[in-house]
């Protein structure tokens, strides 16, 4: 199966994938779902987009990366790293020179929120304690970025997540737009938990269940601890099948907070406060 969806240069049909192993169309998209939740055409897509980042990332130039991940064209590659790696594959390898990216910082309880976007949309919401611990590590994640620090620009983003981490419902959140590297999956699954209504929670499974994969419970455990932006994406709205706490990348402690606070109404919505 991997020959298969590995060859060639166009992402094929799912009528050509089917018939590349012998199998009905209808029994290859079945499969598909209830593995992994996304059609095969859009696995091989991001995979492939996938492995072209984990190349780049890891020192290859992007001519050979691009090849090497199965891409035949350099047309073909910067059409796809466009939709998954949002930036171009020359950026993304030189620790995104060339981006632009804004940043500023909310406050939360216990502590505060960095809060950072590109041009496209947020391309990080970071919880912690101090400023400086933040903005180092989002210095990491884009080492040759442009970083500027701009509290004016994002002063109604900021306000949103402030919004978001007591508990206060803010609508307009399931809005905003997100400039984040994921594979087709995790895209899935993040969108399901923007769907997930404050003060409500979902169990790994039944979050496996609604994005078509109800083996995957385990791999939504992955895509929520490889969330890049926390309470936009609410993955601490995901528990256990018996409601107990499972990991959460900024502790249980701070999960169970958030819920809390949901769950407790925060206040009124931003409409409804004069």
């Amino acid at each position: 199966m991997a020959a298969a969806l590995a060859s060639g240069d166009d992402v094929p049909t799912d009528r050509d994938l089917a018939g590349r192993l012998a199998i009905p169309e209808r029994r290859l998209r079945a499969l598909f779902r209830e593995s992994l939740g996304v059609t095969p055409r859009a696995w091989l897509s991001a995979r492939r987009a996938e492995l072209m980042r984990s190349r780049l990332a890891g020192g290859q130039d992007v001519t050979a990366a691009l090849y090497d991940s199965g891409y035949g064209s350099a047309s073909t590659a910067y059409e796809a790293a466009n939709g998954e790696l949002g930036m171009a594959p020359g950026r993304y390898r030189a620790g995104a020179a060339g981006e632009s990216i804004r940043w500023t910082i909310a406050p939360i309880p216990q502590g505060v929120a960095l809060i950072a976007a590109t041009e496209r949309g947020l391309c990080a919401v970071q919880l912690g304690h101090e400023t400086e611990t933040l903005a180092q590590e989002l210095r990491a994640e884009f080492p040759r970025a442009a970083l500027s620090r701009d509290d004016a620009a994002l002063l109604g983003v900021a306000a949103i997540v402030s919004d978001l981490a007591v508990g206060r419902r803010r609508p307009e959140a399931d809005g905003l737009p997100l400039d984040v590297h994921a594979t087709a999956f995790r895209r899935c699954v993040w969108e399901a938990l923007r769907r997930i209504p404050a003060g409500e929670t979902r169990s790994y499974a039944q979050i496996a269940a609604a994005v078509g994969a109800p083996r995957a419970a385990r791999a939504v455990g992955s895509a929520c601890a490889a969330n890049p932006v926390a309470v936009v994406v609410p993955c601490h709205r995901v528990v256990g099948s018996d409601g107990s706490l499972h990991g959460y990348a900024y502790g249980l402690a701070r999960k169970r907070q958030l819920l809390d606070a949901e769950a407790a109404g925060g206040g009124a919505d931003e409409g409804e406060r004069t």
